[in-house]
């Protein structure tokens, strides 16, 4: 699959793939500061985005849509980063296809199976009327009856467009998504490590990369470092980004 991507920026290559419900426009703060010294390739993964809709979806696909889409670019080999589901597609990319990858960067999530925890978020997207709302106010109002957090509302809802006619579509493919959620929490799979440089980030309030995953941690990447992210949660980039960009820039120039 083709994926939609934006490039920026000049240096050496740093692919960023975002996590479940976003999109490549998560991460242009982080992008503004790191394109200085890097080219960017900020990719909206299938389902995700401006990217193509397919009934077919799991990691196995997606670390070959990763690997299509570097080999159109001419990348033999880039720094890799991504954040939650994205984090699980590049770790599973980094074992399939080490030598293309530099150095890799994991934002917030273990190599560990995690339960469907999305529910709520789920039955909010689902339950907003696209053929009724008028505006995306009336849609931030529906889905508060299921996602109190306006945090969390205002993410979501930067996967609200606009369809040829006007009307309001969601850019995820929301169906496919409820169907298979079970996908995204499925735990990497593979003999092999990958042995060069990779960084686990995580945020020091979330819950993604616990004391227990370290043994998962080090069988597939011996050669691992993991921080946390002070005063940062799940989505860590957006609550700290200065401290991601430094966190970051020090690893790859490391």
């Amino acid at each position: 699959m083709k994926l939609n991507f934006k490039k920026t920026g000049s240096g050496e290559p740093l692919i960023i793939l975002h996590g479940l419900f976003g999109s490549a426009d998560n991460w242009f703060s982080i992008a503004k500061e790191l394109e200085k010294d890097y080219t960017l390739y900020l990719v909206d993964q299938r389902n995700h985005g401006d990217s193509p809709q397919s009934e077919d979806w799991n990691y196995d696909i997606m670390v070959e849509d990763l690997k299509e889409l570097m080999e159109d670019e001419g990348l033999d080999k880039a720094f890799l980063m991504g954040h939650s589901m994205g984090g699980k597609t590049v770790m599973n990319f980094a074992l399939k296809y080490p030598d293309m990858v530099k150095k890799l960067i994991v934002a917030d999530i273990a190599p560990r199976y995690y339960p469907v925890h999305h529910q709520s978020i789920l039955e909010g997207l689902i339950s907003v009327d696209l053929a009724q709302i008028k505006s995306r106010k009336e849609a931030d109002d529906q889905l508060s009856k299921h996602i109190p957090e306006a945090g969390i509302r205002q993410f979501l809802l930067k996967s609200l467009g606009r369809d040829k006619e006007g009307g309001f579509i969601w850019k995820i493919n929301l169906k496919v998504i409820n169907e298979k959620i079970e996908e995204v929490g499925k735990a990497l799979d593979q003999d092999n490590s990958f042995d060069n440089p990779t960084l686990f980030m995580g945020g020091a309030d979330s819950k993604y990369i616990q004391e227990k995953d370290k043994e998962d941690i080090e069988k597939y990447f011996p050669n691992h470092h993991l921080i946390y992210i002070k005063n940062a949660g799940h989505w860590l980039h957006a609550e700290q980004p200065k401290a991601v960009v430094d966190t970051v820039r020090a690893f790859l120039e490391r």
